[in-house]
């Protein structure tokens, strides 16, 4: 039976079905023989993510000093930070123990208030681009080569790929987002097994082309929707080869005017055009957005091979009966945890890789430790409360007390509250999908970064020219490396790499305008927020198997005031094929 909650936070009211209190009681904890169970959630299904995710700070890159070594490094955390922060070398090596700043419980005080003063004396690790090559900018990232301000690649294995989030298996790829086993791609989003696309989203199987959305097994297209096998083809519309070659010429994508007029065109042929409710592929008894492979998901988005789950984001693969977690591959039976690797069983954790179990409220754990409750950077360590090591029994008679103290204070059955999050609240990802003025996220116990350590600039700017101008003069392109850009939205200073010129002239893609993060921002408007709405199909078309109005209804992220013509699976189907 059904219960409905009131979110203490934005006051909108959310459902708690009976499959849900079966699984809280499924995870809760038992020790001694006694389950200590986990509530229902205070908060509904968008606060509970926001208040994860800003917890992960992907982008902000900042230079400092290791604490241990002394020496000049990259990291999340800025200088003003009060944590000490290490390199990865030094957080990884065997030079200090994390054992030593462990501390007795004091139930005289709230669990959270002594979780954060553990925080700032253990030291965090600066940021995770593991076993990667020349790719010193990027985080986390792993088994990269020659990247470049790349960000979230669990997988990684991607080689010469500049400004991205979320690549896999990618080579020679500039400004995209989510894209799988790609190369040569520019500006693409959500795309898998393509090779020299360009401003393209949703395409699987394609190559040669510009301006696609929801094509798969194209080729040699041009601002196209929803094709299927399809080559030389322009708005939908076949060209003979001749044809189609002489009017990609005439286009002149390599100007800044003739690109930008051709993605305008796109882009309103795209939304003239029906759109799907959802984006899912070979799933089953699913509901969200951009699901793969995947069965009895509800309510998850950007998640791969899971089963039985519900709230995730970013769930890369092969999670199972897991609940309200972001970031996350390989594990099962977990809630409410930001970035999980390969782990089991885990309540309220912040970063905890490769083989943690049985854990809860902890943050930076690591390889294989199990039983641990509000410990911060541990590695291969089990029975440890608040980074003090215990015996089995000792830990099993003192953690229900806690819980018993924490239930007191409302702490049991919450993640941890925003004030414990290392990072100002505009430094992550949370003002990324939910984005707030500075007043607002304060009132929610967030920080906030007020001090800006963007690269200053007061010289001249340099003015880029069309791509054809940089081929054959080796002058001109040791000018472009060496001058400061202006961003045309943001008026931030932004440089051109070596590697990315190279990329734009073997191209003939125009220099950007406009700063990386602005790029970043701009393509991740074109995702719909992860949000879901109520809708009935808005086809009207003769030969849909319907009379009139189609009474199809569907869970989508598309909102009911938006301009797009939504509709269920068989009528867009009908409709573009």
């Amino acid at each position: 039976m059904s219960e409905q909650k009131t979110c203490k936070q934005c006051d909108q009211s959310f459902i708690i079905e009976e499959e849900d209190l079966e699984f809280y009681n499924k995870i809760s904890p038992t020790f001694n023989g006694e389950k200590y169970q986990i509530p229902v959630p205070t908060l509904c299904p968008n606060c509970r993510q926001q208040r994860r995710l800003s917890f992960r700070n992907e982008r902000n890159l900042y230079n400092r000093k290791c604490d241990l070594t002394g020496k000049q490094i990259i990291s999340i955390y800025s200088s003003d930070k009060p944590y000490k922060v290490y390199d990865q070398e030094a957080w990884w090596s065997d030079k200090w123990d994390p054992l030593e700043y462990g501390k007795e419980f004091d139930f005289s005080r709230p669990f959270f208030d002594q979780f954060k003063e553990l925080q700032v004396v253990v030291p965090r690790v600066s940021l995770t681009n593991t076993n990667s090559e020349n790719s010193e900018y990027t985080n986390y990232t792993a088994n990269n080569k020659n990247c470049y301000l790349i960000f979230s690649n669990s997988y990684g294995h991607n080689e010469n790929c500049y400004y991205g989030t979320c690549l896999s298996k990618s080579k020679n790829c500039v400004d995209s987002i989510n894209i799988f086993d790609c190369e040569l791609t520019f500006d693409c989003i959500d795309c898998t097994n393509c090779y020299h696309l360009f401003s393209s989203r949703n395409c699987v199987g394609c190559s040669d082309s510009y301006f696609l959305s929801d094509c798969r097994q194209c080729n040699h297209c041009l601002a196209c929707k929803g094709l299927r096998g399809k080559q030389y083809c322009i708005l939908n519309e076949q060209y003979s080869k001749e044809e189609y070659e002489k009017k990609l010429a005439e286009s002149d994508l390599y100007t800044h005017a003739g690109y930008d007029k051709m993605l305008k065109i796109f882009n309103d042929f795209d939304k003239k055009t029906p759109h799907l409710f959802t984006r899912q592929i070979n799933c089953e008894n699913c509901t969200g957005d951009y699901l793969q492979n995947s069965k009895d998901c509800l309510g998850c988005f950007d998640t791969n091979k899971s089963e039985h789950c519900k709230y995730l984001q970013y769930s890369v693969g092969d999670d199972n009966y897991c609940y309200d977690s972001s970031y996350l591959v390989d594990s099962e039976y977990c809630y409410e945890n930001m970035s999980l690797v390969d782990c089991n069983h885990l309540l309220f954790t912040n970063l905890t890789w490769w083989g943690v179990s049985n854990s809860y409220y902890s943050d930076l754990c690591f390889n294989n430790s199990h039983d641990l409750f509000g410990c911060v950077g541990l590695k291969k360590k089990e029975y440890c409360i608040l980074n003090k090591q215990y015996t089995k029994d000792e830990y099993e008679e003192l953690v229900p007390k806690i819980i018993e103290h924490m239930k007191k204070g409302g702490e049991w059955g919450e993640f941890f509250p925003m004030s414990l999050s290392p990072f100002g609240y505009n430094e992550t990802i949370a003002q990324e999908y939910f984005p707030l003025e500075k007043d607002d996220a304060e009132k929610r116990s967030a920080k906030w970064q007020d001090q800006d350590f963007s690269m200053k600039y007061d010289g001249p700017f340099y003015e880029p020219k069309d791509i054809k101008e940089y081929i054959n003069n080796e002058e001109e392109r040791k000018n472009i490396l060496a001058g400061i850009l202006k961003c045309e939205v943001s008026g931030k200073p932004f440089k051109i790499v070596p590697g990315e010129l190279a990329f734009y002239i073997e191209n003939e893609i125009p220099i950007p305008t406009k700063h990386s993060d602005v790029r970043h921002r701009e393509q991740q408007k074109l995702r719909n927020p992860r949000k879901l709405y109520h809708r009935e199909c808005m086809c009207e078309e003769t030969g849909h198997d319907h009379e009139g109005h189609c009474k199809n209804e569907f869970e989508t992220t598309y909102a009911s005031d938006r301009p797009e013509k939504v509709y269920c699976e068989t009528c867009y189907q009908k409709s573009i094929l």
